[in-house]
């Protein structure tokens, strides 16, 4: 599942996860610099996440969006909700993420939730489990994400109909 997908054109929304300041101790005393990690997406199926460096926080978010840009993957949906429970993972991180029913809303965590609200569902539960590191959790988040599949799609690499997967 790694093909690009082009952003250059589209109206993405993006969404500052954390900010984290980070010090280097030199002979002169400390210097401080600050990493941004940030998700973009387009609220209908697209997300995309990218970590920022600079002595700046401007210029960190900048570069947190652009690296994100850079990894947009496409999700599978099912209205305003996923089409199946699903837990991703990366490291010591791992989400848990199960459909609800409409009207539900979005039950998430800080980092989980960003990713979610950014790709355009509506309707979820979701659990962080082990890390707490925003980092892991939005990449596991986007593990999860990436591996949804829908009736149709199974089907079709199944070579089967909807109705004979779904039952």
């Amino acid at each position: 599942m790694n093909n690009k997908i082009d952003v250059s054109s589209m109206e993405l929304e993006e969404r500052v996860v954390t900010i984290n300041r980070v010090s280097k101790t030199v002979k002169g005393g400390r210097i401080f610099k600050f990493a941004a990690l940030v998700v973009v997406g387009d609220g209908n199926g697209l997300v995309g996440f990218g970590i920022g460096k600079s002595g700046e926080v401007p210029d960190a978010i900048r570069k947190g969006i652009e690296d994100a840009k850079k990894n947009v993957i496409k999700v599978s949906l099912r209205g305003t909700t996923i089409p199946h429970e699903i837990k991703g993972k990366f490291g010591a991180g791992e989400v848990l993420l199960m459909p609800a029913p409409k009207g539900t809303g979005v039950i998430a965590g800080g980092p989980v939730r960003a990713v979610v609200e950014t790709v355009g569902i509506k309707d979820i539960r979701t659990k962080a489990i082990r890390s707490n590191n925003p980092c892991n959790v939005v990449r596991a988040t986007i593990n999860g994400l990436s591996q949804l599949r829908t009736a149709e799609e199974v089907a079709a690499v199944r070579g089967k109909s909807v109705k004979e997967i779904v039952g």
